[in-house]
């Protein structure tokens, strides 16, 4: 659904993003994330037509953004980190406003309109003026102009920044409804909020990209170990002492009432470890497989990427 191909952007010389690329597929929602002035804001604005790239190219829909734009930005509802809002405006008279831009007639928008209010939960805001809004409303009427035309794609540069916790959680339900219907290409600087939203990952850094996976992927591939979660009852000194004997079990920690074990890629050791617990009479209340947080994925790759220049 987005396809982009060796894009390249200089502003005079400097280099903002250097050779990516990436597709999304039809019903993906993937997170696109990056420190500041990595590059995202750049590359989100060139797959919606606002900024031309220097080299290379982008499909959205199968249309070229550059030789066929328009075609290519009807498919495209795009929320930016600065809403485009009219502060004087009612939210009723800003999404007609919004839907006559995009060159609907004037029956469609009204339903539309209706539709796409329920959507985003205004029905009780929908003759109050934008300006007297909270940060979390406006953010709503932000992507409900970004749906008005019902596009294929959503394309989302800070979605819950600098609203509070509540319309954040509100805000992050509505994106997963949206995922429903629409491929999204979502940015944030929250960790936490791409793990429970989005599917895969683009991590730029630089304006190279330096990972692109599932997350849980991602994790065994950076870790180069597994990682479990064990609760056991017992004595600790002693059950640590037997797990430390087990086959393929590199390391053994005791973390607030937990045992954390490491042990080589490709080594399974849960069912000797069951074994080695009926041996001593102790018993196992849970045990469960742990990954590298997305935070620390995120962390080592682009600290690495900072000590390799």
């Amino acid at each position: 659904m987005i396809r982009v191909e060796n894009l390249t952007k200089y502003y005079g010389k400097r280099l903002a993003v250097d050779d990516i690329s990436f597709n999304v597929e039809k019903g993906e929602i993937v997170g696109f994330l990056g420190p500041n002035a990595a590059g995202k804001t750049t590359t989100m604005r060139i797959i919606t037509g606002y900024l031309a790239p220097t080299q290379g190219n982008v499909w959205v829909a199968d249309h070229d953004i550059i030789n066929h734009s328009l075609e290519a930005r009807r498919q495209i509802g795009y929320l930016p980190e600065a809403i485009p809002l009219y502060t004087d405006m009612t939210v009723r008279s800003y999404l007609d406003f919004a839907g006559r831009l995009r060159g609907m007639d004037s029956a469609r928008i009204i339903a539309r309109t209706d539709e796409v209010i329920e959507i985003c939960h205004l029905e009780e805001y929908v003759d109050v003026i934008i300006g007297k809004l909270s940060k979390g409303f406006r953010q709503r009427v932000g992507v409900a102009q970004a749906i008005i035309h019902e596009p294929a794609v959503l394309i989302l540069d800070e979605p819950t920044i600098g609203i509070d916790p509540i319309q954040v959680a509100m805000t992050r339900q509505l994106i997963r409804e949206l995922g429903k219907d629409h491929t999204i290409l979502l940015s944030t600087h929250i960790l936490p909020e791409v793990s429970v939203i989005c599917q895969r990952v683009i991590i730029i850094h630089e304006g190279r990209i330096v990972a692109e996976d599932r997350i849980d992927n991602l994790s065994s591939m950076m870790s180069g170990s597994q990682r479990f979660r064990l609760q056991i009852s017992g004595p600790v000194k002693k059950i640590t002492e037997r797990l430390q004997k087990v086959k393929g079990i590199i390391n053994v920690s005791y973390e607030e009432s937990n045992y954390i074990i490491e042990c080589a890629a490709g080594q399974d050791p849960r069912r000797q470890i069951m074994d080695e617990m009926v041996r001593g009479g102790w018993t196992l209340l849970s045990m469960e497989q742990i990954g590298m947080s997305l935070e620390d994925i995120f962390l080592k790759l682009t600290a690495e990427e900072e000590a390799d220049e």
